[in-house]
């Protein structure tokens, strides 16, 4: 067997090896699309808490029935304060809707950011969804720091 005749089989091989790696290799996972989005609006003390303003907005094309999050209030000292639900109820699709909470006995002075730290109910048709964590987007226009 000539020299040529062996490079050019071994890089036969070789290609071949490799499309049929790639052919079997796992996909590499896409990032969910995030399409809700909840933006910690403004926060201003109110009736001796803190009132938080919240929007929230699904730009996807299938309405939420209910939607709530667990969050976790953190003081300014950065130590767990208090563990809420936030209910935001239905989400219908294309919408946007302002929702306020009152933090009872708590200034917004005293809160240094707010963590999304899981979905508490989510349904879309009265099933279970299971990715309204994954389409999640936070933002604040406050000085309190939001997010997941």
């Amino acid at each position: 067997m000539s020299a040529s005749f062996a490079r050019q089989l071994t890089s036969a091989a070789c290609s071949a090896a490799l499309a049929i790696g790639m052919a079997s290799a796992p996909a590499f996972a896409q990032d969910t699309p995030k399409s809700l989005s909840l933006e910690l609006n403004n926060a201003r003390d109110a009736n001796g808490g803190c009132r938080i303003t919240y929007i929230a907005k699904n730009d996807g094309d299938q309405q939420y029935d209910t939607v709530s999050y667990q969050i976790v209030v953190f003081d300014n000292e950065d130590k767990v304060a208090q563990f809420l639900i936030l209910e935001f109820g239905r989400l219908a699709a294309g919408k946007t809707k302002v929702v306020e909470f009152d933090f009872a006995n708590r200034e917004c002075g005293g809160i240094s950011r707010i963590l999304v730290n899981d979905v508490s109910e989510c349904t879309v048709n009265g099933s279970e969804a299971s990715d309204c964590l994954d389409r999640l987007a936070t933002s604040s226009r406050t000085g309190i720091e939001f997010g997941v």
